[in-house]
């Protein structure tokens, strides 16, 4: 086997290397060695300038203080016055009481006695004021009921049944009949009867068949219940 020569570019190549490696390796150990001792540190204080240092430390932030407020002043209390009490007046006896008056029973007869006559009442101190009149109350409207009495008017005569006649039925019907406010019948019922029933249908178609004049309150025209009579007499 045969060796390489040692002068050969790979065999220097291989050394410088190797020895490089090595004070790599050296220079990791020895910066290891060296935090751990605090020579590093050291290093840097020494190497490092203070200026630099004052840079990098931040100076602490300043205080503020709270501004202080002031107490609010206090209002000054009330100054109390003394209670002026007011002076009381003695109370004034009453009057002490006459003497009856004793009739002397040797006075003249012209004397006056001791007995005064009776005073007439007096007068009230302020006379009662008259009640005033009460409003009147507003007189009622007037009211005027229908009516079929008018010429105008022209109705026709009420029909006497034949029947009625040739069996002697007479007698008087009261209708009692709805008058409209135009003077028209709008509907009529039987109030008192004649005793007839055919007397009492003759009375109501002749009442519904007149002509009226309307009812009125206070002059206007209204619709009004009105009593008719009709009366079947024979001659």
């Amino acid at each position: 086997m045969r060796l390489p020569d040692p002068a050969s570019p790979a065999l220097r190549k291989l050394h410088r290397n190797i020895a490089i490696a090595g004070s790599v390796v050296l220079f990791h150990l020895a910066a290891l060695w060296a935090l751990q001792a605090g020579l590093l540190r050291r290093a840097v204080e020494i190497v490092v300038p203070v200026e630099v240092l004052s840079e990098l430390v931040a100076p602490p932030a300043p205080k503020v203080e709270p501004p202080v407020t002031p107490p609010a002043p206090t209002p000054p209390e009330p100054v109390k016055r003394p209670a002026v009490r007011k002076p009381q007046r003695a109370p004034v006896p009453p009057p002490a009481p006459k003497p009856p008056a004793i009739p002397d029973s040797q006075a003249l007869p012209t004397a006056p006695s001791g007995t005064l006559p009776p005073q007439p009442p007096a007068p009230p101190a302020a006379a009662a004021a008259a009640p005033e009149a009460a409003p009147r109350a507003p007189a009622p409207a007037k009211v005027e009921l229908p009516s079929s009495d008018a010429s105008y008017l022209q109705n026709p005569v009420p029909v006497y049944p034949p029947i009625s006649k040739r069996l002697g039925e007479q007698g008087k019907v009261v209708v009692r009949v709805l008058i409209g406010a135009d003077g028209a019948p709008q509907k009529a019922e039987l109030k008192r009867s004649s005793g007839f029933d055919r007397l009492d249908r003759s009375a109501i178609d002749y009442v519904m068949k007149c002509r009226y004049v309307a009812g009125k309150v206070g002059g206007v025209p209204q619709a009004m219940w009105y009593e008719a009579p009709v009366n079947f007499v024979l001659e």
